[in-house]
C-alpha cells in the first residue's frame, strides 16, 4: 500500500509507535510522477540496519524503454538519487522538480561516489523493485531531502549529477505511519 504524501511528518516522533493506534512510524518516501511520467507512482523505505541503511524502492508506471539513437539520450534505465530539497513542487512542466535542487552530497564527494547516488532503476513492464545497503547516511539524515527518479541512465562518471536526463518522479523523504 502507498502512503498518501500530504501524510508525511518530518518532525522526531516520541517514539517508533502510535501510542493510539499501535501504527509504527517509518521513515520513507512516496514517489509521485510528474507531468512528463504522471502514471509513476511507489514507495521508498530507508530502514535503519547496522552500521546504515537498507533502501527498498517499489515502484509502478516506469516508462518504456527507448534506446539511445540519433543522438538522444535512452529513456531507461532510469537514474535515482537523494536530492538536497525536500520540495517536490513542479515548477516548468518541461522541466519539473527542479526546486528540489542538485543531488545531496553531504561530504563533497565527486558524482558516483556521494551519499545521494543510488542504483539505476531497471523497469520490467513499467514495475521495478530493489533493495541495497549504504553506509553513507542513517534514515534520520535524509528527512526532508527528496527522492527523484530521472529519465535516463546514470552514468556515475559525469560531474556533478551523472548524465541522468529531466525529472519523472519525487517524493518527500520523511516519517509516515504504516496503515
Amino acid at each position: 500500500m502507498f502512503y498518501d504524501a500530504r501524510t508525511v511528518n518530518q518532525e522526531l516522533p516520541n517514539n517508533t509507535r502510535n501510542e493510539n493506534r499501535s501504527e509504527e512510524v517509518v521513515v520513507a518516501a512516496s514517489i509521485i510522477g510528474g507531468p512528463l511520467a504522471p502514471e509513476i507512482e511507489g514507495i521508498v523505505y530507508f530502514d535503519p540496519v547496522e552500521d546504515g541503511t537498507d533502501v527498498t524502492v517499489i515502484v509502478y508506471g516506469l516508462p518504456d524503454y527507448q534506446p539511445a539513437r540519433n543522438g538522444h539520450a535512452p529513456i531507461g534505465p532510469f537514474g535515482f538519487h537523494i536530492h538536497e530539497n525536500g520540495d517536490c513542487s513542479v515548477g516548468n512542466s518541461d522541466s519539473p522538480f527542479e526546486i528540489s535542487g542538485n543531488h545531496w552530497n553531504p561530504t563533497n564527494q565527486p558524482h558516483g561516489n556521494h551519499a545521494g547516488d543510488f542504483p539505476n532503476l531497471f523497469s520490467n513492464n513499467g514495475f521495478c523493485q530493489m533493495s541495497f545497503f549504504t553506509n553513507k547516511f542513517t534514515p534520520e539524515e535524509v528527512l526532508g531531502k527528496a527522492v527523484i527518479i530521472h529519465q535516463n541512465p546514470d552514468d556515475f562518471r559525469t560531474q556533478p549529477a551523472g548524465n541522468t536526463g529531466k525529472r519523472l518522479a519525487c517524493g518527500v523523504i520523511g516519517y509516515y505511519s504504516e496503515r
